[in-house]
């Protein structure tokens, strides 16, 4: 079992894009629930999961209703990182009827987004859990959604990697080829940058990584390598500098990853959590 050292990003970061979100949704205003409920109805309201896997956002989806009623009052039956079965009561709330109705969308709808990648990360985590290597993600994420998403995979057991442009220096292919080698690249920016940042080279040659390794890369990328390559080129880092740390990326799958880790990279990154996670199908209730 992968154990969740997830977290909660602040709700001063969060409030402003879960209001333009229910703003987006309610528009002028909720004609269905407006319409024909009076203001003031209070009722219980429950999430069942429709299918297994992990849970991820309950607290979001509480703050998305206490936006709209403060009063509202969200019971979490299932923690986050949980792997929940089908049919199991997640959630239970009680307040406006209105609130809750006009909510609803908004709430599940990131908790449903969120709990599929938590449910697909922990399945790569999983299958490398024994292994020193440390599973990682990418900044392959939906607009807008990223602090979200990167919630999501530390809830099922990933790591996360630079969250912006600004938080590392990665030299990637179209860098190496604009400064004209990996050399010129690493001298001109190192010259630049504050400390203590550091500097992680995308290398997908022998050569490539020798250079890495000589202009003092603090992490080398080992780009879709094949297997017997990405180990010669693990084994020619060893051998130098035990201090730099190595990355294995490109096209990951839960068939490959094990295999991956076991040729002694420290992590291996991969977006499939975020881009080909399928929504954890959840519903809600009125009771």
């Amino acid at each position: 079992m992968v154990s969740s050292l997830a977290v909660l990003p602040p709700f001063i970061l969060l409030d402003q894009l879960l209001q333009s979100w229910l703003l987006e949704d309610i528009g002028r205003g909720d004609r269905t629930t407006q319409s024909l409920l009076s203001q003031g109805i209070q009722r219980q309201a429950k999430w069942i999961a429709k299918t297994p896997g992990v849970i991820a956002g309950l607290p979001i989806a509480a703050r998305v209703f206490q936006l709209l009623d403060k009063n509202i009052s969200f019971q979490i039956h299932a923690n986050e990182g949980e792997y929940c079965q089908q049919g199991q009561v997640v959630t239970q709330m009680y307040g406006s009827l209105d609130a809750l109705l006009m909510g609803e969308r908004v709430a599940l709808n990131l908790v449903m987004r969120l709990s599929g990648i938590a449910t697909l990360t922990r399945q790569y985590a999983e299958k490398i859990a024994d292994l020193p290597t440390k599973f990682v993600d990418t900044r392959k994420t939906t607009p807008g959604l990223r602090i979200l998403e990167k919630y999501a995979t530390q809830v099922g057991g990933a790591i996360n990697h630079r969250m912006g442009l600004d938080d590392a220096v990665m030299i990637k292919d179209n860098h190496i080829a604009a400064a004209g080698g990996i050399a010129e690249a690493i001298s001109r920016i190192r010259e630049r940058i504050p400390y203590p940042l550091t500097i992680e080279v995308e290398t997908e040659t022998l050569e490539q990584v020798q250079a890495a390794i000589d202009h003092k890369a603090d992490i080398i990328m080992l780009d879709n390598m094949p297997l017997d390559m990405m180990r010669e080129a693990v084994q020619m880092i060893r051998s130098v500098d035990m201090r730099i740390k190595i990355e294995a990326s490109g096209n990951i799958t839960l068939e490959s990853i094990r295999a991956v880790a076991e040729t002694g990279v420290d992590y291996i990154s991969s977006s499939a959590p975020v881009t080909q996670s399928k929504w954890l199908d959840l519903s809600m209730k009125i009771q």
